[in-house]
């Protein structure tokens, strides 16, 4: 048999070899189990764990969580959002825990229930959200009926100016206010500086 034909077959076995060893190097972790494995490292905040699967922006955002460890899985959607959630403790906002984005066998984000202490940055900050239109990040502090309410109208950036009018209190909270022209958008505060602010309705009225 000719030199040729040795490195031809040698190709050839090295080729089908790769072939057969491929799809198992490229097989994707199954989103829970990269998410749990995150959990894990950051309830021991272990951050060089954390690391193995999941971005340094990610690791650095959940071990600065400022409540209680979620305590329960709550899952993971079909597209990768995997949730944490609180049972016995109360925290601000519609996401109740932390929820993390999976892509690639990663955590490549991570939306944690944010401790705010004043009513003004809480109000403003749910209002920078509804122009970004992020609905994840305004859950981070705000609840389900705010989000509706507010991101029923999408932000647009030619339309009519909001101009911040303050916050001032009401019987149970804080009322924050934005006017534009024909009228008013009111972010109704609840919570306490320990516990943290949050927007837990929004009303308006017209001129």
């Amino acid at each position: 048999m000719s030199s040729r034909s040795l490195l031809a077959g040698a190709a050839l076995t090295a080729t089908a070899l790769l072939t057969v060893a491929t799809p198992a190097a490229q097989a994707a972790t199954a989103p829970a189990t990269v998410a749990k494995n995150v959990f894990k490292g950051f309830v021991k905040k272990d951050r060089k764990a954390m690391l193995k699967w999941a971005a340094p922006d990610v690791v650095d955002k959940l071990l600065a969580y400022k409540y209680r460890d979620p305590d329960k899985f709550a899952g993971c959607t079909g597209t990768g959002m995997c949730r944490f959630v609180h049972t016995s403790v109360k925290v601000p906002g519609d996401l109740n825990g932390i929820l993390m984005v999976v892509k690639h066998s990663r955590v490549t984000t991570v939306y944690t229930s944010q401790h705010v202490t004043s009513p003004t940055t809480v109000a403003k900050t749910f209002y920078r959200y509804w122009q970004l239109g992020a609905k994840n990040r305004a859950r981070e502090i705000a609840t389900a009926g705010a989000i509706k309410t507010r991101f029923a109208v999408k932000y647009d950036p030619t339309g009519v100016p909001y101009h911040w009018q303050g916050c001032s209190k009401e019987p149970k909270g804080y009322s924050c206010a934005y006017s534009y022209e024909g009228g008013a958008m009111f972010l109704h505060v609840r919570g306490t500086k320990a516990a943290g602010y949050y927007v837990n309705s929004v009303s308006y009225i017209a001129d």
